[in-house]
């Protein structure tokens, strides 16, 4: 599965979910955005595995994200994950930080079993991840993985386009894998422990990324947090602080066909998928969004009149129209509009490096 494939389904409501398999991670990046340690929280995989058992031929998602933490140190419930979603049709990817590769031994058997089982694999790489893992050792089990893994990519974070490290490192692994493998180009973000780091956040209790008014793309694909709680937003980090009703579906043991159902079921969340948080703070609430969209999301549903007035609209033609265009421009598959508006803009065609190879292939 090729990284445009993903990128273009991203903006697409329900055409994936989110599995944060474990907060746990052997190393100690400076910037984490999930806060993660060998001390974090991992809760039992039954309740994935439950939620992955519910995917049928005829109701499933499309992609399955498996992230954490470090998730590959739960090998053995990654492979078990991609074989029960694959039965059922839904491709799977998988993030990871490549701890494994400072072994300089090669793919353990556990982490090339896994490999084996997924349809993409994304090696994470940054200045404070390099502090960690060198960067020849990455692309070593890179190299490897590429005989394992139908699609591989590379995930890049940079403070923010004009980062020399950037510029650099792009080109480096242009050179290095002769443009086969692509690129998902992002920016740092004042989220668990980069919090403390500059640059400093935008203003507001809740940092977000800036973007214009529209659609919510986060609000698109549901995430399955560390404990088997499923939300209906997929910033993970801002969910570890914040659980407002609107954006809590249930757990992944209710299964998908119910979740899928109480995502439509959300008038709230129908709303912020369609024009975002802060107008439907505007439309159906009192007073002024503040903060950015996601410090507003978080607060919608503390007045309950405003989730009553936003299924009322969605109950009239007006409502009915705006939701529809809303699908519409998700289902455009544009690859590159969901990395241009939450990554970087200068970078985003980088996330179809390979393609041709990919599709001759």
């Amino acid at each position: 599965m090729h990284l445009a494939e993903i990128a273009a389904l991203r903006a697409i409501p329900a055409a994936g979910i989110q599995l944060a398999l474990t907060q746990r991670c052997p190393l100690s990046c400076a910037h984490c955005s999930t806060d993660s340690s060998m001390g974090g929280t991992q809760f039992p995989g039954g309740p994935f595995r439950r939620l992955v058992e519910s995917f049928t031929r005829d109701d499933h998602p499309e992609v399955v994200l498996m992230s954490g933490g470090e998730p590959l140190l739960r090998a053995g419930l990654v492979t078990e994950l991609a074989g029960r979603a694959r039965q059922a049709g839904t491709r799977s990817y998988v993030l990871s930080g490549m701890y494994f590769a400072r072994s300089g031994r090669g793919l353990p058997g556990p982490i090339r079993r896994a490999l084996g089982s997924v349809d993409h694999l994304a090696a994470s790489l940054d200045a404070h991840h390099e502090r960690e893992v060198a960067r020849a050792e990455v692309y070593r089990a890179v190299h490897a993985a590429l005989d394992l893994v139908p699609g591989v990519s590379f995930q890049v974070t940079g403070v923010d386009d004009d980062d020399p490290y950037l510029a650099e490192t792009v080109a480096d692994i242009r050179r290095e894998f002769a443009d086969r493998v692509p690129v998902l180009v992002t920016h740092l973000q004042p989220t668990g422990r980069a919090r403390a780091r500059p640059p400093a956040p935008a203003a507001g209790p809740v940092a977000a990324p800036a973007a214009g008014p529209g659609p919510c793309d986060f609000a698109t694909w549901p995430l399955v947090g560390y404990d088997g709680t499923v939300y209906g937003c997929a910033r993970q980090s801002l969910l570890d602080r914040h659980r407002p009703a609107h954006l809590v579906l249930g757990r992944a043991t209710d299964g998908w066909p119910a979740l899928r159902a109480r995502r439509e079921a959300r008038a709230l969340l129908r709303m912020v998928r369609a024009i975002g948080p802060e107008l439907t703070q505007r439309r159906f609430g009192s007073g002024e969004p503040a903060g950015g969209p996601c410090a507003t999301c978080m607060r919608l549903s503390e007045e309950p009149a405003t989730a009553a007035r936003a299924q009322q609209y969605l109950d009239g033609a007006a409502g009915r129209a705006v939701e529809r265009m809303a699908r519409a421009l998700a289902e455009d598959r544009d690859p590159y509009r969901f990395v241009a508006r939450w990554g970087s803009a200068r970078y985003s065609r980088l996330v179809a490096l390979g393609w041709e190879d990919a599709c001759a292939g």
